[in-house]
């Protein structure tokens, strides 16, 4: 069975201050994704799909792809590797981008460019989060019996273990109850503090820092397209007009389709720890993080071979 991991790797990286996807943050310059896809692989992914500005594809290939198209996965096929891109030749017609607009469209509009190249179920992810080893394998086994209509999944995090000392991070606030995604609500400004205390200062709210997040660990069937794309046109619609920041996130779009009835998402737990560089004060924590992992045996000292 076919299963893919889809990377969304055509973000700016703007709050990190460079481009944090392809920083060399292992031990031997591994960058975060290949982390991912790794622990992808190795819990029965057979597929990647980065998605990707244009220009990338050349590194694209160079830091993953060209290795990756000469790996087995673990059912013995060959791993398929595509890349699609995102930028403005994907979007509607009616639609008129403004003119000093450069920034994509958000992860709504970034898995909508793979629709052509996803045909099955997949797990869909950033790429600067680490989300763990256990996690990828609790989705997968997940996502190779997912129906193929109304169903979808999610891993999620806490809060606490979430955020940052170092600036605001936007983080989907879910409520859970036996099991299934009730609603999920974007908090676009959550600061950390030192004492463990947590804010949303867009609202100023204090939130628990047990609270169950979206980090956009999401398992989908390739039935999620037609919804992704009627909301996309929808929010240009009615939402995006002028304003050159606009954004059209996943976790909106899901929450939209929950309350309309036409979406039922299971939370999935993972015993493993996410971390993510958002600043680059974040980088060092990191690069201890998975230094450790290595020096423990949980990676092999060269994930590339």
């Amino acid at each position: 069975m076919k299963v893919s991991l889809v990377i969304m790797a055509a973000g700016l990286g703007s709050r990190y201050g460079g481009s944090k996807q392809v920083d060399g943050i292992g031990p031997h310059h591994e960058i975060l994704m290949e982390y991912s896809i790794y622990d992808a692989l190795r819990a029965g992914f057979n597929k990647v799909v980065f998605i990707i500005k244009p220009e990338m594809e050349e590194m694209m290939r160079r830091l993953c792809g060209d290795y990756l198209e000469k790996k087995t996965a673990r059912d013995g096929s060959p791993v398929e590797v595509a890349y699609v891109f995102q930028d403005f030749s994907s979007m509607p017609d009616f639609y008129t981008i403004p003119p000093e607009r450069t920034k994509p469209f958000g992860t709504v509009h970034a898995l909508l460019c793979a629709a052509d190249a996803v045909r099955e179920p997949c797990c869909v992810i950033n790429a600067d989060d680490y989300y763990g080893i256990d996690a990828y394998q609790t989705i997968y086994d997940e996502l190779v019996r997912l129906p193929a209509e109304g169903k979808a999944t999610m891993v999620g995090y806490l809060l606490k273990n979430t955020a940052s000392l170092h600036g605001t991070v936007s983080r989907g606030i879910c409520t859970v109850a036996d099991g299934k995604l009730q609603s999920v609500r974007e908090a676009l400004k959550v600061q950390m503090y030192p004492d463990g205390s947590l804010k949303d200062l867009a609202e100023d709210r204090d939130l628990a820092p047990d609270t169950v997040v979206s980090m956009n660990f999401w398992g989908f069937a390739p039935s999620i397209f037609p919804a992704l794309r009627a909301y996309f046109e929808n929010f240009l619609r009615h939402e995006a007009g002028d304003n050159i920041k606009a954004e059209c996130l996943l976790p909106v779009m899901v929450d939209q389709q929950m309350q309309d009835g036409k979406l039922e998402v299971s939370v999935l737990h993972s015993t493993d720890r996410w971390f993510g560089m958002t600043y680059q004060q974040d980088r060092e924590v990191v690069a201890a993080e998975l230094k450790k992992l290595h020096e423990t045996g949980a990676y092999p000292e060269d994930l590339r071979k």
